[in-house]
């Protein structure tokens, strides 16, 4: 019993489990989130999406429906998550720099002299 409880406690398994979880309710609710948006474009454009659109008697309208679906999700997902979190990880998880350690100018600029020199 006690192997099983290691497997269980060791290597982060509650935290990725965790983490799937969230993931899916929060998939939940861009989707939510990007039908609604959808809705106001069918308001603007006449219909939520545009899978009746044909061009040259070819239907390409579930393709631009999926456009439109994946740009909207992409900037959900990058200005409700992505940019908050590179901000937050800044604030608190401050990168340390070494000031004794040579700049990349610095680096770049002892291998060009190395590679000139051979």
């Amino acid at each position: 019993m006690s192997g099983f409880k290691n497997f269980l406690l060791r290597g982060n398994l509650v935290e990725i489990a965790v983490g799937l979880i969230m993931a899916a309710s929060f998939g939940a609710v861009v989707t939510a989130f990007t039908d609604m948006l959808m809705g106001f474009i069918g308001k603007i454009g006449g219909q939520p999406n545009f899978n009746n659109v044909t061009v040259a008697d070819v239907n390409v309208g579930i393709f631009i429906t999926a456009v439109v679906s994946f740009v909207i999700l992409a900037a959900v997902v990058y200005f409700l998550i992505v940019t908050p979190y590179v901000h937050a990880k800044e604030r608190f998880f401050p990168e340390e720099s070494d000031p004794e350690a040579p700049s990349e100018v610095a680096l770049l600029t002892e291998i060009r002299d190395a590679l000139v020199n051979r």
